[in-house]
């Protein structure tokens, strides 16, 4: 379902990694290392928010790199930073990303916003919620769609504990039968989404 090839990422002199190889099916997978490791650029790589060097990233079969409408079209993405449209609100937000998605935003996706307890605030603006609360709008965005691979970056950053449980829940429910690919120092967290920790150095 996703499948990294030969990927290499530098910055000007800094060498963040090369040469990585991995294929990953259904399932939860944490990179948990120091901050030196390449994991955000990673993340952002398969995500299809900066180009790689060399190699490519498939997403349930598309290149990232040569077909990247329709890798995009089987991800969801939940970035470090969740202020990306400051005036847009969160329900605005949700309908955007069902229509790209070409899906409904149904009762099973405003389930899960009231679980995270999000309901009360999705027609406040990005620029008026807190850290937390605008990540839970794209936790529940990630829930628009039939995505292959679910990619987020800090996904618990901000959570409270109620919401925290609800993530790690929704992870694991994702992860039976797509890959779920996150970024985090919470060993708590990792550990309640019963998922695999990879080391980025060791993909080769």
């Amino acid at each position: 379902m996703l499948r990294i090839d030969n990927l290499t990422k530098r910055y000007g002199d800094h060498l963040v990694f090369q040469g990585l190889n991995q294929a990953f099916g259904p399932g939860c997978v944490a990179l948990c290392e120091e901050e030196s490791t390449g994991k955000s650029t990673l993340l952002s790589i398969v995500a299809g928010m900066i180009a790689p060097d060399a190699g490519d990233v498939r997403i349930d079969g598309h290149s990232v790199v040569r077909e990247p409408l329709l890798a995009k079209a089987r991800l969801a993405h939940v970035p470090d930073d969740c202020l990306g449209l400051p005036s847009l609100t969160g329900r605005g937000l949700l309908e955007q990303v069902a229509v790209e998605k070409h899906a409904a935003l149904d009762e099973d996706v405003l389930d899960l916003a009231r679980r995270l307890g999000l309901e009360p605030h999705l027609d406040k603006r990005f620029d008026q919620m807190s850290t937390g609360t605008r990540r839970k709008v794209f936790l529940t965005a990630a829930a628009l769609g039939d995505p292959a691979v679910v990619v987020a970056d800090g996904p618990g950053n901000g959570l409270d504990a109620q919401a925290r449980a609800v993530l790690a829940g929704q992870f694991r429910l994702w992860a039976r039968d797509r890959v779920v690919l996150f970024a985090s120092h919470d060993a708590e967290l990792v550990r309640a989404c019963g998922a695999r920790v990879v080391d980025v150095a060791a993909l080769r």
